[in-house]
């Protein structure tokens, strides 16, 4: 996802009560300012260096795979397509169907590259490799609600409110991946820089703070509320995407942050250089390494993906770069 992420340093806020939904999974992608426009160059029928390239993919272990997010990135020639770039199949890309800003009538942005979803599908339907397009929604927290009151129930209505927009939306594309991502963190973007998730506004578009309060059990509840109705009301599963700095900030360290046997996408940690690519969970030749968050490790059968390169903060003159495990995919 092309995000712009704000690296907000957690808070370490207590948890206000505890929310527990047994059985309920979740997961999501992000929003950036604007299009990440690259270039990118074709390996050929193989998926080897390509022109250009900074380091060849080598797309290990067997299951793993390169792929792209959010905004488009120019991918040069014809199937099977190459990563960007880097060179290796191109296995897969997740764009953001909607978001609570765009929908509530705030003028939120819509990053959806239609070629990359088509060169993705071209890819996993044609020649079996990666995931084809996925989707995620840029969700927001019950500070943004146009009916807050303060209740778990009415924070667990707007999130399985938000969940029916984004079912909505993905019937009009083709999303073969079956994991939806609610998209959740602190994007530092108007007009809720949280995303009413720690802060509760006087109207979803004002930009003014009502209270800077919002208590887990509230963000929890909007969670849930995303994930029963999107698993009860579609086929996709649940997952979250965020990174372990910002879901603490959000959910505290309590049982609300907790989130066993839920699909994960992260983005920490991740680099603006695009001279080590990742082999499994970490960059080839240095120490850094996904970290996932709720509890769950990258040893998880429930961690997904990871966000290694680009997004606010790490851009890398391209656009937003994903490490993909498809022996994890439901």
């Amino acid at each position: 996802m092309s995000m712009l992420h704000s690296r907000w340093v957690p808070r370490g806020r207590a948890t206000a009560g505890a929310l527990a939904v047994a059985g309920v999974a979740a997961l999501t992608v992000a929003l950036t300012a604007g299009p990440a426009v690259a270039s990118g160059a074709h390996g050929g029928a193989g998926h080897g260096r390509v022109a250009g390239a900074v380091t060849p993919a080598r797309d290990t272990p067997a299951g793993f795979y390169e792929g792209t997010d959010s905004w488009p990135i120019t991918i040069n020639g014809s199937a099977p397509y190459s990563e960007p770039a880097i060179g290796g199949a191109y296995g897969g890309y997740v764009g953001m169907v909607g978001n609570w800003a765009y929908r509530l009538g705030c003028h939120g942005k819509i990053a959806w590259a239609p070629a990359n979803a088509a060169q993705a599908n071209t890819d996993y339907t044609t020649y079996h490799e990666g995931i084809g397009a996925g989707a995620y929604w840029f969700a927001g927290g019950p500070g943004v609600d146009p009916h807050y009151n303060g209740t778990t129930a009415e924070a667990y209505d707007f999130g399985a409110e938000q969940a029916s927009w984004a079912i909505g939306d993905i019937a009009k594309l083709t999303v073969p991946y079956p994991v939806v991502f609610m998209d959740v963190e602190l994007p530092g973007i108007a007009p809720a820089v949280d995303n009413g998730w720690n802060t509760v506004y006087t109207s979803p578009c004002s930009g003014k703070v009502k209270s800077s309060f919002v208590a887990t059990a509230l963000d929890r509840a909007d969670f849930n509320g995303f994930a029963a109705y999107l698993t009860t009301h579609s086929s996709y599963k649940m997952g979250v995407y965020s990174a372990p700095g910002i879901w603490q900030d959000i959910f505290g360290t309590g049982t609300d942050s907790l989130i066993p046997n839920t699909y994960e996408w992260t983005y920490t940690g991740d680099t603006s250089s695009l001279s080590h690519v990742p082999s499994g969970w970490c960059l080839s030749g240095e120490k850094t390494c996904a970290g996932f968050y709720g509890g769950q490790t990258s040893a998880s059968a429930y961690a997904l993906a990871w966000q290694w390169s680009g997004g606010g903060g790490t851009f890398n003159g391209f656009g937003d770069f994903d490490q993909i495990d498809t022996n994890r995919t439901p």
